[in-house]
C-alpha cells in the first residue's frame, strides 16, 4: 500500500462518517418536536413569512443535509457535496450563534459560541478534506 492509497482510504472513511452524521442530522429536521425547536433557533433577522418562514427553512436545511450526505457517497457528486456542505455549515452558523446566546431557551442545543465556532470550522475543514 502506498501513501496515496492510505490517503484515499482515509478520505473514504471520512466521507462515510460525514455522510452518516449529515443524513442523521438532516432526518432529525423532520421530527416535529425537533423541527419546532430548530425553527425557534432561526435568528429574528432571518425570520420571514411565506415561503421563507422558519418551518420551511428547517425543512430545506434538512433536505440539504440529507442530499449532501448522500452526495458524499456518490463518486460523481462527492466534490460538489463536500464543498456545498462546507458552505452549508457557514450558512447555518447564525442559527447556532443565536442558540448559543439564549441557553435559557435552547438548553442542551445551546452550545457556547466559541466551542460551536470551533466545531463549525472543524466540520468545514473535514468536508473539504474528505473530497479534495
Amino acid at each position: 500500500m502506498t501513501t496515496g492509497d492510505g490517503w484515499q482510504i482515509a478520505q473514504f472513511v471520512l466521507r462515510i462518517l460525514l455522510a452518516i452524521v449529515f443524513i442523521g442530522m438532516g432526518t432529525n429536521h423532520f421530527r416535529p418536536k425537533a423541527a419546532r425547536i430548530m425553527a425557534k433557533m432561526i435568528p429574528p433577522f432571518l425570520r420571514f413569512e411565506g415561503v421563507f418562514r422558519p418551518a420551511v427553512l428547517v425543512a430545506f436545511t434538512g433536505v440539504c443535509e440529507v442530499a449532501g450526505g448522500v452526495g458524499l457517497l456518490i463518486p460523481a457528486t462527492q466534490l460538489a457535496a463536500g464543498i456545498l456542505l462546507a458552505v452549508f455549515l457557514v450558512c447555518v452558523f447564525p442559527a447556532n450563534a443565536y442558540a448559543a446566546a439564549h441557553p435559557e431557551v435552547f438548553r442542551s442545543l445551546s452550545i457556547p459560541l466559541v466551542p460551536r465556532l470551533i466545531a463549525q470550522v472543524v466540520g468545514i475543514v473535514l468536508c473539504v478534506v474528505a473530497v479534495v
